[in-house]
Protein backbone atom coordinates (compact mmCIF):
# COMPACT_ATOMS: atom_id res chain seq x y z
CA UNK A 1 0.00 0.00 0.00
CA UNK A 2 2.52 2.51 0.96
CA UNK A 3 4.49 1.55 -2.22
CA UNK A 4 1.61 2.29 -4.52
CA UNK A 5 0.83 5.45 -2.22
CA UNK A 6 3.94 6.61 -3.26
CA UNK A 7 4.59 5.69 -6.79
CA UNK A 8 0.91 7.93 -6.83
CA UNK A 9 2.90 11.40 -5.81
CA UNK A 10 2.20 11.14 -2.28
CA UNK A 11 4.32 11.37 0.88
CA UNK A 12 3.41 8.70 3.45
CA UNK A 13 4.98 8.00 6.88
CA UNK A 14 3.95 4.99 9.49
CA UNK A 15 3.90 4.60 13.10
CA UNK A 16 4.07 0.92 13.73
CA UNK A 17 5.03 -1.38 16.75
CA UNK A 18 8.35 -1.84 15.20
CA UNK A 19 8.77 1.50 16.00
CA UNK A 20 8.80 1.21 19.83
CA UNK A 21 9.50 -1.73 22.62
CA UNK A 22 6.60 -3.72 22.99
CA UNK A 23 5.50 -6.82 24.98
CA UNK A 24 3.52 -9.98 24.31
CA UNK A 25 0.04 -9.73 24.22
CA UNK A 26 -1.71 -11.94 26.81
CA UNK A 27 -2.63 -15.73 25.84
CA UNK A 28 -1.45 -14.74 22.38
CA UNK A 29 2.83 -13.73 22.89
CA UNK A 30 3.62 -14.34 19.04
CA UNK A 31 1.24 -10.79 18.79
CA UNK A 32 3.80 -7.99 20.20
CA UNK A 33 1.79 -4.35 21.78
CA UNK A 34 3.77 -1.43 21.25
CA UNK A 35 4.83 0.56 24.44
CA UNK A 36 4.43 4.64 23.24
CA UNK A 37 3.47 7.48 25.53
CA UNK A 38 1.33 10.18 23.83
CA UNK A 39 3.74 12.29 23.66
CA UNK A 40 5.99 9.64 21.32
CA UNK A 41 3.13 9.38 19.29
CA UNK A 42 2.38 13.45 18.96
CA UNK A 43 5.95 14.19 18.37
CA UNK A 44 5.65 11.31 15.18
CA UNK A 45 2.91 12.72 13.87
CA UNK A 46 3.92 16.66 14.32
CA UNK A 47 7.09 16.12 12.97
CA UNK A 48 5.18 14.74 9.99
CA UNK A 49 2.84 17.74 9.72
CA UNK A 50 0.28 15.06 7.91
CA UNK A 51 -2.43 16.17 5.28
CA UNK A 52 -4.58 13.08 6.59
CA UNK A 53 -4.54 10.58 9.27
CA UNK A 54 -5.19 6.80 9.19
CA UNK A 55 -5.93 4.45 11.95
CA UNK A 56 -5.33 1.09 10.66
CA UNK A 57 -5.46 -0.75 14.06
CA UNK A 58 -7.76 -0.47 17.29
CA UNK A 59 -4.41 -0.90 19.45
CA UNK A 60 -2.23 1.21 21.93
CA UNK A 61 -0.74 2.78 18.73
CA UNK A 62 -4.21 3.59 17.31
CA UNK A 63 -5.67 4.80 20.58
CA UNK A 64 -2.70 7.13 21.05
CA UNK A 65 -3.49 8.43 17.48
CA UNK A 66 -6.80 8.83 18.13
CA UNK A 67 -6.34 10.84 21.24
CA UNK A 68 -4.17 13.06 19.36
CA UNK A 69 -6.29 13.97 16.35
CA UNK A 70 -9.67 14.31 18.54
CA UNK A 71 -7.91 16.56 20.54
CA UNK A 72 -6.50 18.78 17.79
CA UNK A 73 -10.37 18.16 16.28
CA UNK A 74 -8.71 16.72 12.89
CA UNK A 75 -10.69 14.60 10.62
CA UNK A 76 -9.36 11.04 10.02
CA UNK A 77 -10.33 8.10 8.70
CA UNK A 78 -9.83 4.01 10.45
CA UNK A 79 -9.42 0.43 9.35
CA UNK A 80 -11.67 -2.57 10.82
CA UNK A 81 -9.08 -5.46 9.38
CA UNK A 82 -10.23 -8.16 12.11
CA UNK A 83 -13.13 -9.79 14.08
CA UNK A 84 -11.44 -9.34 17.62
CA UNK A 85 -14.55 -9.62 19.40
CA UNK A 86 -14.88 -13.46 18.21
CA UNK A 87 -11.49 -14.42 18.66
CA UNK A 88 -11.40 -12.61 22.42
CA UNK A 89 -14.45 -14.64 23.01
CA UNK A 90 -12.92 -17.85 21.40
CA UNK A 91 -9.72 -17.61 23.41
CA UNK A 92 -11.29 -16.07 26.98
CA UNK A 93 -15.39 -16.46 26.38
CA UNK A 94 -15.67 -12.62 27.32
CA UNK A 95 -18.93 -11.74 26.07
CA UNK A 96 -18.80 -10.53 22.19
CA UNK A 97 -21.34 -7.31 22.73
CA UNK A 98 -18.90 -6.06 25.36
CA UNK A 99 -15.88 -5.95 22.30
CA UNK A 100 -18.18 -4.70 20.03
CA UNK A 101 -19.53 -1.91 22.28
CA UNK A 102 -15.59 -0.93 22.75
CA UNK A 103 -15.00 -0.74 18.81
CA UNK A 104 -17.72 1.39 18.06
CA UNK A 105 -16.52 3.63 20.73
CA UNK A 106 -12.97 3.71 19.03
CA UNK A 107 -14.57 3.92 15.66
CA UNK A 108 -17.88 6.19 15.82
CA UNK A 109 -15.23 9.75 15.75
CA UNK A 110 -13.96 8.23 12.08
CA UNK A 111 -14.98 9.97 8.88
CA UNK A 112 -14.96 7.15 7.19
CA UNK A 113 -14.63 3.31 8.58
CA UNK A 114 -12.97 1.13 5.68
CA UNK A 115 -13.95 -2.52 6.14
CA UNK A 116 -13.06 -5.66 3.78
CA UNK A 117 -15.97 -6.81 2.46
CA UNK A 118 -19.90 -6.08 1.74
CA UNK A 119 -20.53 -8.64 4.59
CA UNK A 120 -18.32 -7.43 6.95
CA UNK A 121 -19.95 -3.67 6.20
CA UNK A 122 -23.60 -5.31 6.40
CA UNK A 123 -22.92 -6.69 9.66
CA UNK A 124 -20.99 -3.64 11.53
CA UNK A 125 -23.67 -1.35 10.18
CA UNK A 126 -26.33 -3.72 11.68
CA UNK A 127 -24.52 -3.53 15.07
CA UNK A 128 -24.45 0.49 15.13
CA UNK A 129 -21.44 1.17 13.15
CA UNK A 130 -21.54 4.38 10.73
CA UNK A 131 -19.27 5.77 7.88
CA UNK A 132 -18.38 2.50 6.47
CA UNK A 133 -16.59 2.72 3.17
CA UNK A 134 -16.08 -0.59 1.92
CA UNK A 135 -11.95 -1.22 0.95
CA UNK A 136 -10.64 -4.68 -0.77
CA UNK A 137 -7.58 -5.90 -0.20
CA UNK A 138 -5.19 -6.09 -3.26
CA UNK A 139 -2.43 -9.28 -3.67
CA UNK A 140 1.21 -9.24 -5.22
CA UNK A 141 0.63 -11.33 -8.22
CA UNK A 142 4.44 -11.17 -9.29
CA UNK A 143 5.62 -12.96 -5.66
CA UNK A 144 2.40 -15.23 -5.90
CA UNK A 145 2.12 -17.00 -9.01
CA UNK A 146 1.65 -20.71 -10.64
CA UNK A 147 4.55 -22.30 -11.53
CA UNK A 148 6.56 -25.70 -10.43
CA UNK A 149 6.18 -27.90 -7.41
CA UNK A 150 9.20 -26.85 -5.22
CA UNK A 151 12.00 -29.96 -4.94
CA UNK A 152 10.97 -30.62 -1.22
CA UNK A 153 7.39 -30.81 -2.24
CA UNK A 154 7.92 -33.58 -5.01
CA UNK A 155 7.66 -36.72 -3.17
CA UNK A 156 4.36 -35.99 -0.66
CA UNK A 157 1.59 -37.99 -1.39
CA UNK A 158 -0.57 -36.25 -3.10
CA UNK A 159 -3.02 -34.30 -3.09
CA UNK A 160 -1.21 -31.76 -0.90
CA UNK A 161 -4.25 -29.94 1.03
CA UNK A 162 -2.39 -26.84 2.31
CA UNK A 163 -3.49 -24.09 5.17
CA UNK A 164 -1.33 -20.96 5.35
CA UNK A 165 -1.83 -18.60 8.29
CA UNK A 166 -2.24 -18.31 12.64
CA UNK A 167 -2.22 -21.47 13.99
CA UNK A 168 -4.46 -20.52 16.47
CA UNK A 169 -8.08 -21.27 18.02
CA UNK A 170 -10.28 -18.54 16.08
CA UNK A 171 -8.97 -20.24 12.54
CA UNK A 172 -10.84 -23.59 13.08
CA UNK A 173 -7.99 -26.44 12.39
CA UNK A 174 -8.71 -29.20 13.60
CA UNK A 175 -12.04 -29.05 11.30
CA UNK A 176 -9.23 -29.71 8.77
CA UNK A 177 -7.15 -31.85 10.42
CA UNK A 178 -9.22 -34.41 11.64
CA UNK A 179 -10.41 -35.28 7.92
CA UNK A 180 -9.46 -38.72 7.26
CA UNK A 181 -8.43 -38.70 3.68
CA UNK A 182 -5.20 -39.88 1.84
CA UNK A 183 -2.51 -37.00 0.70
CA UNK A 184 -0.67 -34.29 3.03
CA UNK A 185 -2.06 -31.73 5.28
CA UNK A 186 0.35 -28.97 4.96
CA UNK A 187 0.28 -26.31 7.53
CA UNK A 188 2.34 -23.54 7.32
CA UNK A 189 2.30 -20.88 9.96
CA UNK A 190 2.91 -20.36 13.88
CA UNK A 191 0.77 -19.59 16.55
CA UNK A 192 -0.41 -20.42 20.00
CA UNK A 193 -2.41 -23.48 18.89
CA UNK A 194 0.75 -25.19 16.68
CA UNK A 195 2.29 -27.37 19.93
CA UNK A 196 -1.07 -28.64 21.01
CA UNK A 197 -2.43 -29.31 16.97
CA UNK A 198 1.35 -31.28 16.24
CA UNK A 199 0.45 -33.27 19.20
CA UNK A 200 -3.23 -34.35 18.19
CA UNK A 201 -2.44 -34.51 14.61
CA UNK A 202 1.21 -36.16 14.08
CA UNK A 203 0.51 -37.18 10.41
CA UNK A 204 -0.40 -33.29 8.91
CA UNK A 205 3.15 -31.70 8.65
CA UNK A 206 3.64 -28.26 10.29
CA UNK A 207 6.57 -26.34 8.82
CA UNK A 208 6.34 -23.05 10.64
CA UNK A 209 6.12 -19.18 9.63
CA UNK A 210 7.36 -19.04 6.06
CA UNK A 211 7.86 -15.71 3.88
CA UNK A 212 8.24 -14.12 0.56
CA UNK A 213 9.52 -16.33 -1.93
CA UNK A 214 9.87 -19.27 0.70
CA UNK A 215 5.89 -18.71 1.27
CA UNK A 216 5.07 -18.55 -2.54
CA UNK A 217 7.07 -21.70 -3.16
CA UNK A 218 4.91 -23.42 -0.04
CA UNK A 219 1.76 -22.37 -2.34
CA UNK A 220 3.06 -24.05 -5.06
CA UNK A 221 3.50 -27.23 -3.78
CA UNK A 222 -0.31 -26.83 -3.27
CA UNK A 223 -2.74 -28.96 -5.11
CA UNK A 224 -5.92 -27.12 -2.99
CA UNK A 225 -5.97 -24.55 -0.41
CA UNK A 226 -7.99 -25.50 2.52
CA UNK A 227 -9.51 -22.52 4.77
CA UNK A 228 -11.30 -23.89 7.71
CA UNK A 229 -12.14 -20.51 9.59
CA UNK A 230 -15.46 -18.97 10.34
CA UNK A 231 -14.10 -15.80 11.75
CA UNK A 232 -11.76 -14.40 9.07
CA UNK A 233 -13.45 -10.89 7.70
CA UNK A 234 -11.61 -11.20 4.15
CA UNK A 235 -8.94 -13.94 4.22
CA UNK A 236 -5.98 -11.97 2.40
CA UNK A 237 -4.42 -15.97 1.87
CA UNK A 238 -7.41 -16.89 -0.59
CA UNK A 239 -6.25 -14.48 -2.85
CA UNK A 240 -2.45 -15.55 -2.54
CA UNK A 241 -3.54 -19.01 -3.23
CA UNK A 242 -5.74 -18.32 -6.38
CA UNK A 243 -2.92 -15.92 -7.31
CA UNK A 244 -0.94 -19.17 -6.95
CA UNK A 245 -3.15 -21.19 -9.32
CA UNK A 246 -4.22 -23.04 -6.13
CA UNK A 247 -8.26 -23.81 -6.08
CA UNK A 248 -9.90 -23.11 -2.54
CA UNK A 249 -11.95 -25.30 -0.13
CA UNK A 250 -13.83 -23.01 2.42
CA UNK A 251 -17.48 -22.49 4.06
CA UNK A 252 -19.39 -20.47 3.13
CA UNK A 253 -19.25 -18.12 5.49
CA UNK A 254 -18.24 -14.15 5.47
CA UNK A 255 -14.66 -13.58 4.03
CA UNK A 256 -14.57 -16.82 1.72
CA UNK A 257 -18.58 -15.65 0.64
CA UNK A 258 -16.90 -11.96 -0.15
CA UNK A 259 -13.62 -13.10 -1.91
CA UNK A 260 -15.14 -15.78 -4.14
CA UNK A 261 -18.58 -16.25 -3.93
CA UNK A 262 -19.84 -18.24 -6.98
CA UNK A 263 -16.60 -17.60 -8.77
CA UNK A 264 -15.59 -21.20 -10.22
CA UNK A 265 -12.19 -20.66 -8.68
CA UNK A 266 -12.82 -23.40 -5.28
CA UNK A 267 -16.05 -24.58 -3.84
CA UNK A 268 -17.94 -23.20 -0.72
CA UNK A 269 -19.37 -25.97 1.34
CA UNK A 270 -20.11 -26.58 5.34
CA UNK A 271 -18.85 -30.23 4.50
CA UNK A 272 -15.48 -29.32 4.17
CA UNK A 273 -14.28 -33.15 2.39
CA UNK A 274 -17.07 -32.25 0.06
CA UNK A 275 -15.70 -28.82 -0.74
CA UNK A 276 -11.82 -30.23 -1.26
CA UNK A 277 -13.22 -32.75 -3.18
CA UNK A 278 -14.91 -30.35 -5.85
CA UNK A 279 -12.19 -27.75 -5.64
CA UNK A 280 -9.33 -30.07 -6.72
CA UNK A 281 -11.54 -30.78 -9.98
CA UNK A 282 -10.74 -26.55 -10.67
CA UNK A 283 -8.58 -25.23 -13.83
CA UNK A 284 -6.04 -23.33 -12.46
CA UNK A 285 -5.62 -20.82 -15.11
CA UNK A 286 -9.24 -20.11 -13.96
CA UNK A 287 -7.81 -19.59 -10.55
CA UNK A 288 -4.88 -17.34 -11.71
CA UNK A 289 -6.82 -15.30 -14.39
CA UNK A 290 -9.54 -14.03 -10.90
CA UNK A 291 -6.99 -13.04 -8.65
CA UNK A 292 -4.99 -11.04 -11.66
CA UNK A 293 -8.62 -8.98 -11.01
CA UNK A 294 -7.01 -7.63 -7.41
CA UNK A 295 -4.66 -5.67 -7.55
CA UNK A 296 -2.49 -3.49 -4.93
CA UNK A 297 -3.04 -0.02 -7.65
CA UNK A 298 -6.59 -0.45 -7.31
CA UNK A 299 -6.43 -1.21 -3.77
CA UNK A 300 -4.33 2.20 -2.85
CA UNK A 301 -6.42 4.41 -5.45
CA UNK A 302 -9.85 3.59 -3.58
CA UNK A 303 -8.12 3.77 -0.17
CA UNK A 304 -6.77 6.47 -1.32
CA UNK A 305 -10.47 7.93 -2.24
CA UNK A 306 -11.34 7.24 1.51
CA UNK A 307 -9.14 9.49 3.66
CA UNK A 308 -10.33 12.48 5.35
CA UNK A 309 -7.84 15.50 4.19
CA UNK A 310 -7.61 18.74 6.83
CA UNK A 311 -6.57 22.02 6.24
CA UNK A 312 -3.25 22.62 7.83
Amino acid sequence: MVEQLRAMGDKVETVTPADFRSVPCPTYPEIRLAIASPGAIARRIEAFRPAAVHIATEGPLGLLARRYVLKRGWPFSTGFHTRFPEYIHARTRFPIRWSYAALRRFHRPAASVMVPTAAVQHDLCARGFRNLRLWTRGVDTALFHPGPQPDWARELPRPVMFYAGRVAVEKGLPDFLRLDRGGTKLVVGDGPARAALQREYPAARFVGAKFGEELADAYRAADVFVFPSRTDTFGLVLLEALASGVPVAAYPVMGPIDVIGSAPVGCLDDDLGRAIDVALQVPRDSCRAFAEDFSWEACAARFRSFLAPFAR
